[in-house]
């Protein structure tokens, strides 16, 4: 009973933010409907191939052909089978729908952050809402990132587990926790995230060393250093095969180094991503003040408008109809920021600002020095090339900073420490003996409520010019002046806006400092004043139209075009190339085998064949279809893919079947030897690639010039694991295939006897196969896979039996 009445005000504000969650996202709860998200299609797409595999055989396919010609299958759609994080993850996100959980998630993790912080439950419920119903996360679930926002969900279980390593009373129990926390987050698989959560926890230690070394407390510092490496030791432990596999693969991935001396552009290759890549999407300075007012620079790039905007008057005046108008205000390109396109703003809530300015007077120094920091941390590295002499060092210098794109999501780390601090900040205040702390109570909500009445009163100091304006030079001016002044509406809204948020958190303050309502009351009207500010804010850029009917995602289904193709398809393995777009889609991949996909972490040498070779010959093929022609003989790179059929539209007539195809294996007679990266992919264009293969010789000894070249090779059985062929050849041969060379985890053996795989024309696979061999069997068993299990499972049952330790002895305390 005691245990129970200590917990009741906790299990009550996780049920209310469950039920929080549940109205937000009603639709998907009660009306049977699903959200109708890009990325998420273009995700269960990619993994179509290894989702049935695992239905079919209840195994895993660790590699798949559904995308680029075939690639490791561990970022898009595996499990690992001795990880029992997974577990913990279903158990605490109580079977919600993904795109729910995630929010769910991060109230309940963001919650337990603020109680670890001494954070009484109302209050604690509050500054849920404000961190888990950010836009940032909102607009990131709406375009099917679900992933990363599940690393954010779990980003303040880590920093609590951190903090109670550091308390004192608490380390046992925060080892526990943070060894889960560090699992958590490690499973949610998205590494850009856990990087910026690193560089926030790196300030927090910097701090707490100044502290201990402030405050000569170097024995509890070494104890909770020891405690963080056991936790994190743990935690990354029971995630043995999926950071293994991770790990492996990035070397050969476009976040790995090129072999190549200069890139398709001539520029010198470096590893990484290229510069102009990473900082593509980077937050403009100015935009910076959508953290206090969201539509600062217009919202989203495109929003609904009223019939009473200055665009719908500007219509009505010229005699739109209700239909027209209705059509033109749907999708209005309000955003006149610095980017090329955005979902939406990240907005850390006018009261969650003027508190953290509060915290100035009321937070502990350590806390505040921290939050302050990662904040301004946060915010330059999502400025990115807007503020290039920082951004440009961390590219070139920092450990790993270039393997990331879009710095934009740098953000997070500023919109994880605002809430913490705001709301740690309310409860230092309302526990304050400060006789003078009403005063610094207005002089901080006068601070950042004047900086709103600044730009509502200067609003016409702006111009009101956004990147996206160099697509509405077709627009007349009176459409574009209109869209202008809306932006300028926009702005002027949220401020005011701004301005009455923050006087009615003074009112609430200051009524319970005064005595007029009590705790409780205090309290509960924080959290209505917080779900004011969040949800209807959230609500303007997550649009109801999203959702969909549908128990599954009903948008994947096959056009007439792909089944045509499944028609016509011969055997089981075949490619198909998709002229429409075929690098940024993966809907093709949902049913065949294809040339292109949809992915961030596409094989390094793929993406170099696809911009030296693969995307010219895209460009030669479209014209002769134009000019009525359909031979490809000429497209050898594409032969050599096995690009059995050329899909250019969805319809049935929209199906080519490409005669010049390489098919899945040939034997060849020369061996072009060339010694370097950059030869061999020049030579693809210079040789005949149906009778010649291109070979590193750097790379691989031994090979011969001539082979014999008749015979034949064809496949008999695929699976995404394993792939057999039988050979009828006469004389020592030499068979290249159009499978994808990765050096890790591939094995091949000729009638029993293993064989040395070879690369050959840059990405594909070469054997040398004697005289009189029969049959030719491909296996994929990876040692990161198979021992990684084996290691996650034992260190996810340390992890386990410590949690519980924790707990056991928290609970024994008086």
């Amino acid at each position: 009973m005691k245990y129970f009445k200590l917990a009741l005000p906790h299990l009550l504000s996780i049920l209310g933010g469950a039920l929080l969650v549940i109205m937000f996202f009603s639709p998907l709860f009660f009306e049977n409907k699903v959200l109708d998200q890009f990325d998420t299609v273009q995700g269960v797409s990619a993994g179509n191939e290894i989702k049935d595999f695992r239905t079919d055989t209840g195994e895993e396919a660790l590699w798949t052909n559904s995308m680029f010609s075939g690639m490791p299958a561990y970022l898009i759609n595996i499990s690992y089978s001795g990880e029992l994080v997974k577990y913990i993850h279903q158990i605490i996100s109580l079977g919600m729908p993904s795109s729910a959980q995630v929010i769910f998630l991060s109230f309940l993790c963001f919650y337990i952050l603020l109680i670890s912080f001494g954070v009484r439950p109302l209050f604690a419920f509050g500054g849920a809402i404000a961190y888990s119903f950010n836009t940032f996360s909102l607009v990131s679930v709406e375009a099917g990132h679900i992933w990363k926002v599940r690393a954010i969900a779990y980003m303040p279980l880590v920093v609590a587990g951190v903090h109670l390593v550091f308390s004192k009373p608490k380390k046992w129990l925060g080892l526990g926790v943070l060894s889960v926390a560090v699992a958590l987050q490690i499973y949610s698989n998205h590494l850009q995230m856990t990087y910026y959560l690193l560089l926030m926890l790196v300030i927090y230690g910097i701090t707490k060393t100044i502290e201990a070394a402030r405050e000569k407390t170097w024995p509890a510092y070494s104890k909770s250093v020891a405690i963080l490496l056991i936790a994190a030791f743990l935690g990354v432990g029971a995630n043995s095969a999926r950071l293994w596999t991770t790990l492996e693969y990035s070397k050969y991935s476009t976040r790995g180094k090129s072999e190549l001396a200069n890139d398709s552009a001539g520029q010198a290759s470096t590893s990484g991503l290229d510069r102009d890549y990473v900082f593509n999407w980077s937050y403009g300075v100015m935009e910076s003040f959508t953290l206090l007012m969201p539509n600062f620079s217009g919202g989203a790039s495109s929003m609904t408008l009223d019939d009473d905007s200055n665009l719908g008057k500007a219509l009505q005046s010229r005699g739109a109809s209700p239909a027209q108008m209705k059509d033109q205000l749907k999708s209005v390109p309000t955003y006149w920021g610095n980017q090329p396109i955005t979902a939406g703003p990240s907005y850390a809530g006018a009261v969650m600002l003027f508190l953290v300015v509060l915290s100035f007077f009321f937070v502990d120094r350590t806390i505040r020095v921290w939050l302050i920091s990662a904040s301004l941390l946060g915010l330059m590295l999502s400025w990115g090339k807007n503020f290039e002499s920082f951004n440009y060092f961390m590219y070139d210098y920092f450990p790993a900073y270039s393997k990331f794109r879009s710095v934009s999501f740098a953000m997070m780390i500023l919109l994880l420490s605002v809430p913490l601090l705001g709301t740690l900040s309310l409860e230092k205040y309302v526990t304050s003996e400060d006789p003078k702390k009403l005063k610094k109570l207005l002089i901080s909500a006068g601070v950042v409520a004047g900086i709103c009445l600044l730009f509502a009163i200067f609003a016409n100091a702006f111009s009101y010019r956004g990147l996206i304006d160099d697509r509405l030079t077709q627009l007349p001016d009176w459409y574009v002046s209109a869209i202008r002044l809306d932006r300028k509406s926009m702005l002027m809204g949220d401020a005011f806006r701004g301005v009455i948020f923050i006087s009615l958190a003074v009112g609430i303050i200051y009524a319970f400092q005064r005595g007029k309502i009590n705790s409780l009351i205090a309290g509960l009207l924080f959290i209505g004043l917080s779900m004011a500010d969040f949800i209807p804010v959230g609500k303007r850029f997550f649009h109801e139209e999203k959702y969909i009917k549908g128990v599954g995602l009903a948008s994947i289904s096959p056009s007439e075009s792909d089944k045509q193709i499944k028609t016509l398809a011969k055997d089981d393995h075949y490619r198909v190339l998709n002229l429409q777009n075929p690098f940024s889609e993966a809907y093709t991949s949902a049913f065949h085998s294809s040339l292109g996909g949809y992915h961030g972490a596409k094989m390094q040498r793929y993406q170099e064949l696809v911009e030296s070779h693969l995307s010219p010959t895209l460009s030669e093929m479209v014209t002769m279809l134009r000019n009525g022609s359909v031979d490809f003989g000429d497209a050898q790179v594409v032969n050599m893919l096995n690009a059995e059929y050329i899909k250019y539209g969805p319809g049935r007539d929209n199906v080519l079947v490409n005669q010049s195809s390489f098919g899945n294996a040939w034997l060849v007679n020369t061996i072009v030897k060339v010694n370097s990266a950059d030869e061999e992919i020049s030579a693809l264009g210079e040789v005949d690639l149906k009778r010649t293969a291109v070979l590193n010789e750097q790379k691989f000894k031994g090979t011969l010039d001539q082979y014999q070249g008749t015979g034949s090779i064809t496949l008999a059985n695929y699976a995404p694991n394993e792939m057999t062929y039988v050979v009828n050849t006469e004389g020592l041969s030499f068979a290249v295939f159009s499978e994808i060379y990765y050096l890790e985890g591939w094995t091949a053996k000729i009638d029993g006897e293993e064989a040395d795989i070879k690369q050959v024309n840059y990405v594909l696979r070469g054997l040398e196969v004697p005289n009189g061999a029969q049959e030719i069997v491909f296996t994929f068993n990876p040692a990161s896979y198979r021992v990684g299990n084996i290691l996650s499972l034992l260190f996810s049952l340390l992890m386990l039996g410590t949690f519980g330790f924790g707990v056991v002895q928290e609970l024994r305390k008086p």
